[in-house]
């Protein structure tokens, strides 16, 4: 196996936690009532698109044509984004801050859309930390699209036979190794710090 001499960082539920409900238990507060909107109205594919660049006036008009009677609970999504994100995972975030530190090429590569991931990276500053970050919502590319794996590696001179791609989602990992590079799954600060152990990455504390 190749050495590593890249690592890649996924963001949403690996650095900073995301979880839609958190402001949506205030907004819908009768829990089978809300998992029907998430379900049938503001969906994860339908949230996906913004990840892939649709503007959120245009994903918002969509959504009330078909359900008018939820235009509050829609336009809700985007306007209370900000309680989704409510801390950063210390503990990985000292991972990937120590890895720079020592020396290691770190970049980050996220589904998010532009301007959310705008906002994030004001209010967590180590997003500010990697050599660079490509952002799904600003190239119109999404993973698990292998695509977006190429774009990366390109933009960012990555040899991917060299690459570690870390990231929670297992159909993101098996994209990234389907695309020639090295992957594991984020299961918690704990098992990554032995997983790059084992791959022989040093300055993981």
């Amino acid at each position: 196996m190749t050495a590593i001499r890249h690592i890649v960082f996924d963001i949403g539920k690996v650095l900073i936690h995301y979880d839609p409900d958190l402001p949506f238990k205030r907004i819908i507060p009768d829990a089978a009532r809300r998992r029907r909107f998430f379900e049938t109205v503001c969906t994860h594919d339908w949230n996906l698109e913004q990840d892939r660049g649709r503007s959120w006036a245009e994903a918002e008009a969509l959504l009330i044509a078909s359900h008018p009677h939820e235009e509050d609970n829609i336009r809700a999504f985007r306007k209370s984004w900000h309680e989704m994100v409510p801390h950063a995972y210390d503990d990985t975030v000292a991972i990937m801050t120590g890895l720079i530190d020592a020396g290691h090429d770190v970049t980050m590569l996220t589904n998010f859309a532009a301007d959310t991931f705008a906002e994030a990276r004001q209010r967590f500053d180590f997003l500010n930390r990697p050599r660079g970050v490509t952002v799904s919502g600003e190239i119109g590319l999404i993973k698990p699209d292998r695509a977006i794996y190429d774009r990366h590696a390109r933009d960012f001179g990555l040899d991917p036979a060299a690459s570690l791609f870390i990231d929670d989602s297992a159909k993101n990992v098996d994209s990234a190794r389907a695309a020639g590079w090295q992957a594991v799954l984020f299961e918690g600060a704990g098992k990554l710090r032995a997983d790059l152990r084992g791959m022989g990455v040093g300055g993981v504390g």
